[in-house]
């Protein structure tokens, strides 16, 4: 079986969140996953406008219906956003002019323009007044995780209550600077035992070393790797441009503005990650296969 990856933003430089996307060009991008050995993907729609949000997902939806093989690597939707904590470091690459709070008529027009498609929601649980858009998505089946957030200890356990699931890449989607000992990542890290928790293994979202030291606690049984990867990823080392914004990527693959002051977006693929999972952090065959190929089925009910 092989490698199955939650979170997708584009690919071989097509953008899963541009308007000009085309058959053409996920033909491209789905012929890149499966050289990498990807199995399966969620295309992820981070926040906008909700209406552009909903045209975007139409058009994979129409898209991926054209040939079998897109639509057995696209299964579905990851859908990251608008609902999201809009404060600086939070709100991370996402514009914070469309988030808003969350609101089950909202994300009923997302829902409905995937057409059964979406698998998972990353929301804010502090921005969703009683959980009500958690519940309502966890009584249809869909993921919901959290994250670009700051819940307090109490809010994360009642929206475990309410149904959330699954915490989007820890570690990232948060300031730089945080409370030494109460921030998002020790709540989650305590409420690990109850939630699919999902990492960017590059070694610059996250080092290395620190990583480490977050999966000696979460440990692997609810573990996911996922690329979060933007059109960028495969481009190899150069100066580009997507969606209106300067990335330089350099000799060591990473994304970033081109004054080198900040990320944008991840570059990795999944070869690359059984490749640092295995030099970088001890895992074995076993393990690497459980955090790329099974769990992240299991998280989307595909298998388990």
């Amino acid at each position: 079986m092989k490698s199955f990856d939650l979170q997708i933003n584009g690919y071989a430089g097509v953008d899963f969140n541009g308007d000009d996307l085309s058959a053409e060009s996920l033909a491209i991008v789905c012929a890149a996953l499966k050289e990498d050995g990807v199995g399966g993907i969620l295309a992820t729609i981070i926040t906008d406008d909700v209406e552009v949000m909903r045209r975007r997902i139409a058009r994979l939806v129409r898209l991926r219906e054209e040939d079998l093989e897109w639509s057995q690597m696209i299964r579905g939707f990851h859908v990251e956003g608008p609902f999201l904590n809009e404060n600086p470091g939070f709100i991370g690459a996402h514009p914070v002019g469309h988030a808003r709070v969350a609101e089950v008529s909202v994300v009923d027009r997302l829902l409905e323009a995937a057409e059964g498609l979406t698998r998972i929601v990353t929301l804010a649980p502090e921005r969703d007044a009683g959980f009500a858009v958690t519940k309502y998505l966890a009584e249809k089946g869909v993921c919901v995780a959290a994250g670009h957030c700051d819940p307090t200890l109490a809010e994360l356990r009642g929206a475990i209550d309410a149904g959330l699931r699954m915490f989007t890449h820890l570690g990232n989607g948060c300031p730089m600077n945080l409370n030494r000992h109460d921030n998002i990542i020790q709540r989650v890290l305590t409420l690990r035992e109850e939630l699919w928790i999902s990492f960017i293994p590059d070694g610059a979202h996250v080092p290395f070393a620190t990583l480490r030291n977050y999966l000696d606690l979460a440990g692997s049984d609810k573990l996911v790797m996922v690329t979060d990867a933007i059109a960028a990823a495969r481009m190899g080392p150069g100066d580009y441009r997507f969606l209106g914004r300067e990335v330089r990527i350099g000799s060591d693959l990473v994304a970033r503005a081109p004054d080198g002051s900040h990320l944008i977006g991840s570059t990795v693929t999944m070869p690359r990650i059984a490749e640092n999972l295995s030099r970088e952090l001890g895992f074995s065959a076993e393990e690497i296969r459980k955090v790329i190929v099974e769990n992240p089925r299991t998280v989307i009910g595909e298998i388990g």
